[in-house]
């Protein structure tokens, strides 16, 4: 059976038509892995909350949704002339950071839909103040039926609240001449949005939300990998590719979920905590004693890797004397949702 994704359908709905009663306006996000459930998946959600735009990652992406979703895409990464479909789509909405991306692509399409990014602390895209000024120069003097669709801010996730870097930044696209449509914003609360709109009340406020639309009650999602595969063993006994020594009597366990999957893969998180740090410290030295906690879970009890993840296997050690699970038994694993693939979602 693979390494499965279990969804309450009734927790993971409710959740997305609370977000969509509190902000109205809101964009999905589905991009990467489409947090774990797969863009085509999302895209079919969105289409039942009945939004009119979904935002996706990248142009290769596009493939995947727009038979799925009907409305409007917008594209979050960058235009660039070398990785943007060469044919005008009109469903396509771009996002454009430097002046000289605002002329290729209007060249390219002249009535293409865009909006324009302002650089913020995050320092990844957009237009510095100066360029933005560039920018609205530009499209006073364009000829043609190009849709301006707004400014749009990328904010960081951590720390206090972004709310008064996008009012600062505001004052940029006012003074670019760029006329009020509409502020597309990442990563703010649902009352700094209210905030947002009460400040700005010519526009309209269109908050993108991925992960806590999707993700936003953990509750609904249950991950389990199957036992494929269980193999007495001898303290001492060889076993494994590199043909290590189990450190006691015990279990090897065969399971479902490897590095194909994103099991044993881990993003940096930044460890900007003194209790991170500990956490990392703790686990750097279990690596080097050579017993790394795995994600997988028996009877509640985290158990060991018994030697690095194979690339669609694991190979778990299991003590002489604690539960073994039979093979075809489901048991627990701890993943983040972004950086897994399954074998299969079940949502029901």
């Amino acid at each position: 059976m693979g390494l499965s994704l279990y969804v309450d359908a009734a927790r993971f709905r409710a959740n997305q038509h609370r977000i969509l009663a509190t902000l109205p306006e809101v964009v999905p996000v589905a991009k990467g892995n489409g947090y774990g459930l797969g863009n085509r998946r999302l895209a079919d959600e969105a289409r039942s909350l009945g939004v009119d735009t979904l935002a996706i990652g990248t142009y290769a992406e596009v493939d995947e949704v727009a038979d799925t979703f009907p409305g409007s895409l917008l594209v979050l990464s960058p235009w660039r002339a070398f990785e943007a479909p060469t044919e005008p789509n009109p469903r396509l909405i771009h996002t454009i950071g430097r002046v000289s991306d605002l002329e290729g692509l209007l060249a390219r399409d002249p009535e293409a839909r865009f909006v324009l990014e302002r650089l913020t602390s995050m320092v990844r895209h957009g237009f510095t103040p100066r360029e933005l000024r560039e920018a609205g120069d530009f499209l006073r003097s364009h000829e043609g039926g190009a849709r301006f669709e707004g400014i749009a801010f990328h904010l960081p996730m951590g720390g206090a609240s972004h709310l008064s870097e996008v009012q600062r930044l505001m004052t940029d696209a006012v003074a670019a001449g760029l006329p009020p449509t509409t502020i597309w914003v990442s990563h703010l609360t649902a009352a700094e949005l209210a905030q947002l709109a009460r400040a700005w009340p010519d526009y309209t406020i269109r908050p993108r939300i991925g992960t806590d639309l999707w993700l936003g009650d953990r509750g609904a999602f249950t991950v389990k990998a199957t036992v494929l595969d269980s193999h007495h063993v001898e303290r001492g006994a060889l076993f494994g590719y590199r043909g290590r020594a189990a450190p006691k009597t015990g279990t090897i366990l065969v399971v479902s979920g490897g590095t194909a999957h994103g099991i044993g893969l881990e993003a940096p998180t930044g460890a900007n905590t003194i209790k991170a740090r500990a956490g990392a410290i703790a686990r750097g030295g279990l690596d080097a004693a050579g017993f790394v906690r795995s994600p997988y879970s028996i009877g509640g009890k985290q158990r060991l890797f018994a030697e690095p993840p194979h690339m669609q296997a694991s190979m778990l050690f299991v003590p002489q004397g604690s539960a073994v699970p039979d093979i075809g038994d489901e048991i627990d694993v701890r993943v983040r949702y972004t950086a897994t693939a399954f074998d299969r979602v079940v949502i029901a």
